[in-house]
């Protein structure tokens, strides 16, 4: 596997990210009670109705056109995946299995559960982060796949 991105670590720019989002999931919850899971509001957008579901499209299509608007500020990022559609596909469908098992994703857990101390949210992020650094140096220094 290849991970390429433009330049590197930019301590300012993650820590304006960082406020970003923790300002989002604020928002979300002190506007309408909920928590700024994306897998939640994916899979709750597909069968909302009304304004139930307004919220939630808005929220989804934010991401996006956030994006966007980055690299409208700032130009284009350099991002290169070289792995195969097999590996990506299996990895997503890891993750969604992840996700409902643990009745919530990364998002969820790691930013809104850990931020209001719920335990099922530290024990989540505690696990899916462990296996990720294990996945990497696997990855990495066991297989020498990693860059």
């Amino acid at each position: 596997m290849d991970f390429v991105t433009q330049g590197a670590f930019t301590p300012v720019e993650a820590l304006i990210g960082g406020l970003l989002i923790g300002l989002a999931a604020a928002l979300l919850w002190l506007a309408n009670g909920r928590i700024a899971g994306i897998s939640g509001i994916l899979g709750h957008a597909l069968f909302a109705r009304g304004e139930d579901r307004g919220w939630r499209v808005a929220f989804l299509l934010g991401l996006p056109l956030g994006a966007g608007l980055v690299v409208l500020v700032s130009g284009p990022l350099e991002q290169r995946i070289a792995t195969s559609q097999g590996i990506l596909i299996a990895a997503g469908l890891l993750v969604g299995f992840g996700t409902r098992l643990a009745n919530g994703c990364t998002s969820g857990h790691g930013i809104c559960g850990v931020s209001r101390g719920s335990a099922r949210s530290l024990m989540a992020t505690a696990t899916f982060m462990a296996v990720a650094g294990a996945t990497v140096f696997v990855t990495r220094h066991v297989l020498g796949t990693g860059s």
